[in-house]
Order: structure tokens, then sequence, then C-alpha cells
């Protein structure tokens, strides 16, 4: 039996710093044997740079996956050359970067895939037909799925769609912790949202004035990263490395 450590969203400099005090002593806690991080919030002001990228393999992660603000720090597109920062699998063909990670552990390996929801989001590649395609080439037995979507009844689709055909579904994207975390068709580990990583007395990683003027006042204003303490959001599953079967999932939350 081996032990998967999902991390939600990272937001900032201050989320970034968290995970590198934290991640190491909660590895040790419920002896992990791989770590995937979503880091497409990681830089200040979103997006993802080397800086924050190499924060977060430092602080322990093997594998970053990423979002809709992918892309959105121009400077760092290069770090998508690396095979272990993915992007969603569903962007349009020709597009910098890849969706699928495999990496080796020795005796097995794993294999993540990012994907990003299409509903109250950028108009992407179909989700499920693009998954169902990387499906049928593949034969990995250890398959875990970042779908990184704004609507829970995409999610929920999506943990339905592919129950009994991998090994973990994690929804990513709206920073609060669902409690909802199941095994679906007796193999998938599933949950809605992962939560997120940064200032727990935030809205969504950000100050809370600025963005309850936008919503009250429906003006521009400029988001900051909120100050003060912050927490860890993520899942641990438990999964037979032979045949990709989960059999046990735990959400964590380290304050």
């Amino acid at each position: 039996m081996k032990n998967l450590l999902f991390i939600g969203d990272v937001v900032g400099n201050a989320g970034c710093e968290f995970l590198s005090s934290k991640l190491r002593t909660i590895k040790q806690m419920y002896g992990i044997d791989m770590t995937v991080v979503n880091g497409e919030n990681s830089a200040q002001g979103n997006g993802i740079t080397k800086l924050s990228a190499d924060m977060i393999f430092s602080a322990g992660a093997d594998i970053i996956t990423t979002g809709n603000h992918a892309f959105r720090r121009r400077e760092s597109l290069d770090i998508f050359d690396s095979e272990f920062i993915l992007r969603p699998a569903n962007y349009p063909e020709g597009a910098i970067g890849r969706g699928v990670c495999t990496l080796d552990m020795g005796a097995y390996s794993v294999t993540v895939i990012n994907l990003m929801g299409t509903v109250f989001m950028d108009p992407l590649d179909n989700p499920f037909t693009v998954i169902d395609s990387i499906l049928d080439e593949t034969d990995a037995k250890n398959i875990f799925v970042d779908f990184h979507a704004e609507a829970t009844s995409e999610k929920k689709a999506m943990g339905y769609h592919l129950a009994g055909r991998v090994t973990g579904v994690f929804g990513t994207h709206t920073h609060v912790q669902t409690t909802d975390d199941c095994i679906l068709g007796g193999r998938t580990a599933y949950i809605t949202d992962a939560g997120m990583t940064g200032p727990e007395e935030s809205c969504l990683g950000v100050e809370i004035k600025p963005a309850v003027d936008r919503l009250r006042f429906r003006m521009p204003v400029k988001f900051r990263e909120a100050e003060g303490p912050c927490f860890l959001c993520g899942i641990v599953v438990s999964f037979d490395e032979k045949s990709g079967k989960s059999h046990k999932t735990e959400r964590i939350i380290i304050r």
C-alpha cells in the first residue's frame, strides 16, 4: 500500500512559505510516498513563476499541477519545459507544456493528469473527450487527475465519469475544501475540492475588504494577498500500487 498526498491551490508567497514549513513533517506523519501540489496561484498576484515553482519543489513536491492561471505570467512560460510542471491537458493542440506526467517510483509508477473544466471557465477542449483519449492510450495502473473546475456539478460528473477507471480525481480551483471525499466505483478516490494553502482569514487568499467591495459596489479593485496565519488543505489517498485501487481517503487541514 502506498500513500499519495495532494495539496490544494497554493496562494502567493505566504502559501509557499507555509508549505515549506509544514510539508516535510506532514509527509513523515502520513508516510507519504508521492506529493502533488497545485501551484497555479503560487506567484505574487497569481499565476506561477520559476521562483514559486522552485519553492514548491524545494518544499518536497514531486509534481506541480496548474489551471486557468497557468500562462498568466508571460516571463515564466519556459517553466513548462519541465516534465514535472503540468498545464491542463485540454489546452488546444500546439500549446506549450504538457498535461500528463508519469513519475517512475522504481517498483511502480504513478501518472498524473491535469484537466480543466469548461463550465464558467475558458472554452477549452471538452475535458471528458480529452480524458477518454488519454486513457485509451495508456496502460498505466496508478492514475490521478487534478480537475481544475468552477462548477461542482462538472466536478461530480467527472468523478463519476472516471469512477473505476482511475485511482483518484481531485477537484481544485474554488479554494474551499469540501467534505465529500469518498471512494467511487470501489476504486477511485474523489473529492470535489481539495481546498487551498495560504492565509486562512481571507477571501480565497486575498484581502477581505477589496473582495467584499468588488462584490458590493461592482467596481474594479486591486486584490492583494492577505496577511495573517496560514493553513494547508489537502487529501491523503492510500492505494494499492499493483492494481491502482484506492482504499482510503483522509482530508487534512494543517494550521
